[in-house]
């Protein structure tokens, strides 16, 4: 302590001495001791308080943006996959972004509010910040530039979260590979490949991302004839198959268009192949399309065509 003397006594005079010194000296420092401590615990409960309404305040802006909005119904299950384009989104992807938005901004609020008590504690203690954060700016510019990689993948996944690009169940191929999504995390995004695999996938390494399960699909299929076959009479028979195909299920729900003929794709010396599309839900294309061709084929046997010429 400043202006006492730390040297042990020696004698009865010298301990009468150091007593009276330490007894001025504390008389002298005790109202700003008292207002420091007072200072500091203000600061703390202000801190803590403020982080709790502001943690509270989030929380319930994150269940208004999961609750869904009075009067929105569960749409006919054929327009699920254009809602998306309408602004409207499914419970469980609106929970999924309104969560990680959510724990986002808790997470920055925190720190924040935290941080600046922290130094404000400092300073009432007497402690000169400006070395402390021109320190502290060197080593965050170090820590920064070392972890980089980790920042570009927390960026990148807090803008594909906030911009809904993808969520859980949604099949995406994002360059590095392709399959359903399992989590969408802040820095890593899990996919389950078509074998079975698990993809741990950094945000930051994804540069282009195409999910083929938002907006709708579309289902082709190549019908091949014999060559010698009326292309007027398969071409009714497929429409009529089709158009029973749409009205069974579950295809009522899957099928959002009619199938429709463009014509003829190729010609070969034995056979002819037509070509028909179909607007699905999304990830239903291939669905839809084994279920066509298996009742096409039932169809055509029942009508007599033959799928190729025989050469004699």
């Amino acid at each position: 302590m400043p202006g006492l003397d730390l040297r042990l006594p020696t004698s009865a005079d010298e301990v009468t001495s150091s007593t009276k010194e330490a007894a001025g000296w504390l008389d002298a420092h005790w109202q700003e001791w008292v207002a420091s401590g007072i200072r500091i615990v203000f600061i703390v409960l202000l801190a803590l308080v403020l982080r709790a309404m502001v943690r509270k305040l989030i929380t319930q802006l994150i269940a208004r943006m999961t609750k869904p909005a009075e009067g929105e119904a569960a749409e006919p299950s054929r327009l699920g996959g254009l809602l998306a384009n309408t602004g409207v989104v499914n419970p469980e992807r609106r929970q999924q972004r309104s969560e990680a938005i959510g724990s986002v901004l808790r997470s920055v609020a925190s720190f924040t509010i935290l941080g600046t008590a922290a130094l404000m504690v400092l300073s009432a203690l007497g402690v000169n910040l400006a070395p402390l954060l021109a320190s502290a700016g060197v080593a965050g510019v170090a820590i920064g530039f070392g972890a980089r990689n980790l920042v570009t993948d927390f960026l990148s996944g807090v803008f594909m979260i906030m911009e809904d690009q993808y969520g859980v169940g949604d099949e995406i191929d994002t360059g590095v590979a392709t399959g359903t999504v399992l989590e969408v995390g802040l820095r890593v995004t899990k996919l389950r490949g078509a074998n079975g695999e698990i993809w741990y996938i950094r945000n930051g390494e994804v540069k282009r991302i195409a999910n083929m399960s938002q907006g709708w699909s579309t289902a082709s299929v190549d019908v091949q004839v014999g060559y010698k076959e009326d292309l007027v009479r398969v071409e009714a028979l497929i429409l009529e198959t089709a158009e029973a195909l749409s009205k069974e299920s579950p295809y009522d729900e899957l099928i959002w268009a009619p199938f429709s003929v463009l014509g003829v794709e190729s010609v070969a010396a034995d056979s002819v192949v037509l070509r028909l599309e179909a607007r699905t839900a999304p990830g239903k294309s291939a669905l839809v399309g084994r279920g066509l061709r298996q009742r096409l084929k039932a169809a055509f046997d029942l009508a007599g065509i033959k799928l190729k010429e025989e050469v004699p």
